[in-house]
């Protein structure tokens, strides 16, 4: 068994729906105090709400987490309402599913933006307030799709996802000196609302592909992040985990079927 987090002060990018709900959900099972950030103020507020609900410590604070000023806003408000910060989960993210071909510029710039960019400024952020608790965790949502595999229509997303990883090894250094560790978790297909908009054809193709024949939920991710977090994973830093059912495995369909 973990040792306990409770009362410890998390921050959840991406936190109102999806893996980033998922996650900001296990840790307030685990008692920790929980600021969902997100662009959304209504599924910010209900998802804070649903935590309440279950008698945990959580609130919300609208955050853009591809603009500096925002982010430390977020931080300031979670320093502020909490008593510190002792986690980031830089979970914010997204995927829009386009061919270079038909891709503009700005579609990618606005993916880096908000996939990798944001992962750079939420640290950078945390930094002071890791320094003066004396250490802290940051947990990055990663992916396979761009370090391990690819899908066409998704360069921007996979080379994001990529460039996470990349960050991640100088970072473990940098912020080693401050006792805090970096880890990612590299889901998989998990079963979220964004996935769901990809048709259940989609749906059913991918879980096919996978050994354990489902899609991941949410907390098997948030899961993960609660280990990353845990004061058993101290000496664990610049490393990831792959959290997708065994689904990069396969050498093919056919061995798929031989299970």
């Amino acid at each position: 068994m973990l040792t306990s987090i409770k009362d410890r002060s998390v921050i959840v990018t991406g936190g109102s729906k999806g893996i980033g709900k998922g996650i900001a959900q296990v840790f307030a099972t685990h008692g920790a105090r929980v600021m969902i950030a997100a662009r959304g103020e209504a599924d910010g507020m209900a998802a804070v709400e649903e935590l309440k609900a279950s008698g945990a410590d959580a609130d919300f604070c609208q955050c853009d987490v591809s603009d500096w000023e925002s982010v430390q806003n977020m931080v300031a408000i979670t320093t502020e309402k909490f008593g510190g910060l002792n986690v980031m989960c830089a979970n914010a993210g997204g995927f829009p599913q386009t061919k270079m071909v038909d891709m503009d510029p700005s579609e990618w710039d606005q993916v880096m933006a908000t996939n990798l960019k944001s992962a750079f400024l939420c640290v950078k952020a945390a930094i002071p307030h890791f320094e003066k608790a004396g250490g802290g965790r940051v947990v990055l949502t990663s992916s396979i799709t761009g370090p391990v595999t690819g899908f066409p229509g998704w360069a921007h997303y996979g080379a994001s996802k990529s460039g996470q990883l990349g960050f991640l090894k100088t970072a473990c250094m940098e912020l080693s000196r401050y006792n805090v560790t970096i880890n990612a978790v590299m889901p998989g297909n998990i079963y979220t609302e964004g996935l769901q908009d990809l048709g259940q054809s989609y749906l059913d193709t991918m879980a096919a592909s996978i050994p354990l024949k489902r899609l991941g939920n949410v907390a098997d991710i948030g899961n993960a992040a609660l280990f990353f977090a845990s004061d058993e994973a101290s000496y664990i830093t610049g490393q990831s985990i792959i959290v997708d059912g065994g689904q990069i495995i396969p050498e093919s369909l056919e061995a798929i079927e031989e299970i």
